[in-house]
């Protein structure tokens, strides 16, 4: 199925590309989420004349992310939690509790944005987590795990 996209997509394309996507990711995501529309003769015009609103639309939204990011460059997190023998955390530390400290700290952070390539922390020490605020907007922070 071809769709075109009304904004970019990881691993997809740009705005306004047209790309030809599984029918079920375009019906079940794409589409009902606003990111993109079938491709056909009517919904092309449509979006061409669509176009510089939306373009302004994604200069916003990346403006927007990297507004909230630059405070959060060279930032360290510290979490403490309980911690048995040899460092070993009783339970882990995962998005959502990186996504409460950060929030309590005073940045606002949604769970979906903190990326965990290597999974939940179960130990003590000093980590790098990456939070994505726009797919072009990545920002590293340290987390140290602390024992309580």
């Amino acid at each position: 199925m071809n769709v075109i996209l009304l904004e970019r997509v990881n691993n997809l394309g740009d705005l306004g590309d047209e790309v030809a996507v599984k029918p079920g990711f375009a019906r079940n995501f794409l589409i009902p989420k606003g990111r993109a529309v079938q491709a056909n003769e009517a919904n092309r015009s449509v979006f061409e004349g669509r176009r510089a609103e939306l373009e302004s639309a994604a200069d916003e939204k990346l403006s927007a992310a990297q507004a909230r990011a630059t405070p959060l460059e060279e930032y360290t997190l510290t979490i403490v939690v309980k911690v048995g023998e040899e460092g070993r955390l009783y339970g882990s530390v995962g998005t959502q509790d990186i996504a409460s400290a950060l929030t309590e700290d005073g940045q606002e952070v949604s769970r979906s944005e903190v990326r965990m390539p290597e999974g939940v922390i179960r130990q003590a020490g000093d980590y790098q987590i990456g939070l994505q605020f726009h797919s072009d907007v990545t920002v590293d922070v340290t987390v140290s795990v602390v024992a309580e």
